[in-house]
């Protein structure tokens, strides 16, 4: 969109302010509102906002920040009133200097888009949102009590997110999104919606903006939406999986008719490079201390790293649709995640992977939970991190996460995850109560 088309509809639609929204390095949106007035102001020229207040940015004496709007990112909020309505703009971080801001995850994000596009390649991504739908409390804080008895792909009246959910894919379509699918999912009160896969760019705005809707909505049901990957002890977790493929002049270049499995030499390679950095990347995929709860063998959350051509057990999957369709799934990312840092660290371990000729082995057709300690060695099949910390220790370990991310992110991002870990290992938890309380 152009700045003109934007002040044309802001009046036809009676905006009177505009959120300009940005994203923090843990992936959490922020915004600066704006009145009408001052939009043109800020399209021209950026809206200043104090840097040394968000998680990761800056240091007091680094504080100014400019938020510069992509205007492209421009939409209305459709549960806001029509009169005197609300919009907003995703706003990429510049420095006084007017230099993109290195702790801009968004800049991170496009730096990867143009190293794969030097290579020959478009990428697209398309991810699945899973996401737990609870009751409030009596003082409208968030339960962990469910609404509903449903299961997978359920209807009502087992189902009874079901409205919740209708009315945030129809929200979700006012705002531009192409919904692919919605369904409950294993879990009691579990949902997933998806949507149709983009540019990884425009997908990582879709992933914000859908958390974020998701919620507001649910709210209006009386209903609390989380993404947090293991909220109830001994059902599934919420993850996030992520679709991946690469096209050169309109080709995919995973697909190959005549190779085995239909999977080009490109595809095989990239899946190498995945399977290398896994576990460097896991702290950015699964960012939080809950994440390792939901990567345990018997959730369908992915533990171990090997790669298959059919079943669904392994980290790395390649659905069985071929020709232009052809993609790879890769299943351990959870919704907490940064999406703009992960997708950068995916397409970034994938291109390494075919800069190197990294072979991902053979694939793994056996149900890994199945297979014994003993089986999956032989196999040379790994474990991912089990704990935030180990994931850390992992990331400090793989070279091409400092080069991704860049030394701002890089260190801030380990910076402020050692402190979670270690609040978390200081607390005192109700099973240690319950276990020993009691007994010693």
């Amino acid at each position: 969109m152009t700045k003109d088309q934007i002040m044309k509809s802001c009046k036809e639609l009676d905006i009177r302010f505009i959120r300009l929204q940005f994203i923090d390095i843990l992936g959490a949106i922020k915004n600066v509102a704006i009145p009408f007035s001052q939009l043109e102001n800020a399209i021209n020229g950026g809206t200043m906002f104090d840097g040394s207040s968000i998680e990761g940015f800056a240091r007091v004496e680094e504080s100014d920040m400019i938020l510069k709007p992509d205007l492209d990112t421009f939409t209305t909020f459709p549960w806001r009133p029509h009169e005197g309505a609300v919009a907003r703009i995703i706003c990429d971080i510049y420095t006084p200097d007017e230099k993109p801001f290195e702790g801009d995850s968004r800049y991170i994000l496009k730096r990867t888009i143009k190293e794969a596009e030097a290579l020959g390649f478009q990428v697209n991504i398309g991810p699945e949102c899973e996401f737990f739908l609870f009751k409030a409390n009596a003082d409208g804080e968030p339960s962990t009590v469910t609404h509903d008895r449903g299961g997978y792909f359920d209807t009502s009246p087992n189902d009874q997110g079901e409205n919740a959910r209708r009315e945030i894919v129809l929200t979700l379509e006012q705002m531009g999104f192409e919904i692919e699918a919605s369904h409950h999912e294993v879990s009691q009160g579990q949902h997933e919606i998806d949507f149709k896969y983009s540019d990884p760019l425009c997908t990582a705005d879709r992933v914000t903006t859908l958390k974020f809707v998701t919620r507001v909505i649910a709210q209006r049901h009386n209903l609390h939406a989380t993404f947090m990957p293991k909220p109830i002890f001994g059902v599934n977790g919420s993850g996030m999986h992520v679709h991946l493929s690469l096209h050169n002049g309109g080709h995919n270049t995973f697909y190959d008719p005549s190779a085995k499995n239909q999977l080009s030499q490109t595809a095989l390679y990239f899946i190498g490079g995945l399977l290398k950095h896994i576990k460097g990347i896991t702290a950015i995929t699964n960012p939080l201390v809950n994440s390792y709860k939901r990567l345990l063998p018997g959730y369908e959350a992915p533990v171990y790293q090997c790669w298959s051509a059919s079943n669904r057990t392994a980290l790395i999957r390649v659905p069985a649709v071929r020709g232009e369709g052809t993609r790879i799934e890769f299943r351990s990312p959870d919704p907490c995640c940064n999406p703009y840092l992960a997708f950068s660290l995916l397409i970034r371990a994938g291109l390494d992977g075919i800069n190197h000729k990294i072979s991902p082995g053979e694939p793994i057709q056996k149900n890994v939970y199945a297979m014994s300690p003993v089986e999956r060695s032989l196999a040379n099949i790994s474990r991912l991190p089990s704990t935030l910390y180990e994931a850390l220790q992992e990331m400090e370990k793989d070279l091409l996460c400092r080069e991704t991310l860049g030394d701002h992110i890089y260190s801030r991002f380990l910076e402020a995850k050692a402190i979670e870990w270690e609040v978390y290992q200081a607390q005192v938890h109700q099973w240690e109560l319950e276990q020993y309380l009691g007994v010693f």
